[in-house]
């Protein structure tokens, strides 16, 4: 009997694959911002045939994780200042209310989630892992998200996830004990029940970070690529 290689995979499993491990190097910073992806390369790592990679890369578009750019293929995308203001826009004004909900919604059990999340977070600042505090952070405010209980609210932020993620990755610098001591009180508003000092806190929390993250956008792209004609040409794309 004849083993199932790669290449027997259904397709649909090929590109699910090659999707996973591009969005985790991605989301990781294992690839920069700005990077060329070179799809002969990336076929050969990821053991997958052209197709599913290109399906893969679509797919990763649409998260807003890889700029296709024509006769020039893929990109990383190069997540610009103006790319990091627009991330921050909206999360100042959902997660604010997602910690509002939160603290009217949620239950003994959600708020054992924060705390397990929260001692995972102090454990990981302590061992000074980035990779860790970057994941133990996404994690608490996507959690927050969860216990607010408004299915239209999730779906919304769903999308956001990855480039949250990906953005405490990139600005892992920035002081995570200040981080945690802020998710500390946020967790403290909700446990109390406080929805408006619940959303304070999180409006707060999240535009202490907008100038440092702003700040860092203009270092972290990759040389080889000019990021606000990219981005340019992404956003004229969306406006056709």
């Amino acid at each position: 009997m004849n083993s199932a290689g790669p290449s027997a995979e259904p397709r649909g499993s090929l590109r699910q694959r090659a999707y996973d491990a591009l969005r985790r190097r991605i989301v990781e910073a294992e690839l920069a911002p700005g990077e060329r992806l070179v799809e002969r390369d990336l076929a050969a790592q990821l053991e997958v045939s052209r197709i599913p990679l290109r399906e893969a890369l679509r797919l990763l578009e649409a998260d807003g994780l890889v700029v296709l750019v024509p006769h020039r293929g893929a990109l990383v995308a190069p997540f610009t200042p103006a790319d990091v203001r627009d991330l921050f826009d909206v999360r100042e004004s959902l997660e604010s209310l997602a910690a509002r909900l939160a603290a009217e919604r949620t239950d003994r059990a959600g708020l054992a989630r924060l705390a397990g999340r929260l001692a995972v977070a102090r454990a990981a600042t302590r061992d000074g892992d980035q990779d860790a505090i970057a994941a133990a952070n996404a994690g608490f405010h996507s959690d927050i998200v969860e216990l607010a209980d408004n299915p239209l609210l999730t779906s919304t932020m769903r999308p956001l996830e990855a480039r949250t993620h990906w953005l405490f990755r990139l600005t892992a610098q920035r002081d995570p004990a200040q981080q945690c001591a802020e998710h500390e009180q946020l967790y403290e508003a909700i446990a109390a029940r406080d929805g408006e000092r619940a959303a304070s806190l999180a409006l707060d929390h999240v535009a202490a970070g907008r100038r440092t993250s702003v700040a860092l956008a203009a270092e972290w792209t990759h040389s080889e690529v000019d990021p606000e004609a990219v981005a340019a040409r992404r956003r004229r794309r969306r406006d056709t």
